[in-house]
């Protein structure tokens, strides 16, 4: 709770101030309630510094036996053929820069039955070590045996970063291990740096409206989930092995509590993944109608690629859900991004800034969307798309 010195005026300024209405004034003197979270807000307003946060009064744990960068590799399983989901290639790669940082190790930890055959490609994007927990109890995602696995590993190991995909699994994983330690999550992460020996985590705030940094100093592991499509795969090791830790490590009885009676795979959806593109034609609401978003459709079997939309053109029922691209739909990383009558807010340019060209048709001239472009056209595009197409028809010729 917040520190209430005698130098109190009760100017009450801190009681509008503090965003949780844990003060207030009681014979002209601010008192705090149990709703206090000690963000601070009322310390700085305080025109007498009669406000403080408390000292801890206690050393700070020594954080110096974590070491180590770890990436949680999924598997992927579609019914037909288990795979590395490419997300954990893009944490590896991000995890090599961070671990470089440190001056630490990379390590991967990938749980299942018969996961022998992904060692070398993993191993090729910088692993300098593998932590495999193999067994057929764990040929299926169980929450309790995966989260039991991973916590045992991490207890013994001590790692100082612990990155997972923000995958339904990893979404599911990362909290369970998050509250089993007391350690802090930060969900959905767009970028990842290190700055004074701390992992600085950044992600939308605010519904999106702001970029927040968060770190965490005082507890370790540092734990995030990235989602797919954030970071570059790069390949910075070919022809290198990591050293392999087996690690026996029994399923919990309280894993039995779940049992999968049955799997039902839907069918691959027809066409290209969004996520998998390489090229993107996106639309907005200033597309209107189906007519609009039949050019684009156009325009993206002339380029090989695939159409996405913006949550406007969801919600008017332009393009189904799993095509939205955005903060609350699919990131996508392609490497031409067409943006259609799209503003640009926060929200969707966090889906698709990471793509190499970014081109953005907007009749507005001051849009955000033309702030993350590399090439932009001012106009209605469902003037301009036609004579793009007619272009791309000629060029192909």
């Amino acid at each position: 709770m917040i520190q209430i010195s005698a130098n109190c005026v009760g100017c009450g300024k801190c009681v509008s101030t503090c965003p949780f209405g844990a003060l207030s004034l009681v014979n002209r003197k601010a008192v705090a309630s149990n709703a206090c979270t000690m963000c601070g807000a009322c310390v700085s307003v305080c025109p007498v510094k009669a406000l403080s946060l408390p000292s801890t009064g206690a050393a700070k744990k020594d954080l110096s036996a974590y070491k180590g960068v770890w990436v949680f590799i999924e598997i992927s399983d579609d019914g037909q053929t288990q795979k590395v989901r490419p997300v954990g290639f893009e944490l590896l790669s991000k995890g090599r820069e961070l671990a470089d940082q440190l001056g630490e190790e990379l390590c991967a930890v990938v749980i299942g039955n018969n996961i022998q055959p992904y060692f070398a490609e993993l191993s090729q994007y910088g692993t300098d070590k593998i932590y495999a927990v193999e067994s057929p109890a764990y040929a299926r995602y169980n929450t309790a045996a995966y989260a039991n696995a991973m916590v045992t590993l991490i207890k013994k190991y001590n790692p100082s970063v612990v990155l997972y995909p923000s995958t339904y699994i990893g979404r599911d994983l990362s909290p369970r291990i998050s509250s089993e330690l007391f350690v802090g999550l930060t969900a959905d992460c767009t970028g990842l740096s290190i700055k004074e020996g701390n992992l600085i985590q950044t992600r939308p705030a605010f519904g999106g409206n702001i970029m927040a940094d968060i770190k965490c100093p005082d507890y370790r592991p540092q734990m995030s989930t990235v989602r797919p499509n954030v970071f570059k795969k790069v390949a910075t090791t070919p022809g290198k092995m990591a050293q392999i830790v087996n690690e026996m490590i029994s399923v919990p009885a309280e894993a039995s509590r779940v049992r999968i009676i049955n799997t039902h795979m839907d069918p691959p959806a027809a066409g290209m993944k969004l996520d998998e593109a390489e090229v993107v034609i996106a639309g907005g609401r200033g597309m209107k109608n189906q007519e609009g978003f039949n050019l684009l459709e156009t325009l993206a079997d002339e380029l090989g690629g695939t159409v996405g939309a913006s949550r406007a053109a969801i919600d008017l029922g332009l393009k189904p859900k799993d095509q939205q691209i955005g903060q609350s739909g699919v990131t996508v990383s392609a490497k031409l991004y067409v943006a259609c009558a799209i503003s640009g807010a926060v929200q969707h340019v966090v889906g698709m800034e990471h793509s190499d060209v970014i081109i953005g048709i907007n009749k507005d001239a001051n849009a955000p969307i033309f702030n993350v472009c590399k090439y932009g056209l001012v106009g209605d595009a469902h003037q301009i798309l036609p004579r793009i197409i007619e272009q791309v028809k000629n060029a192909k010729k």
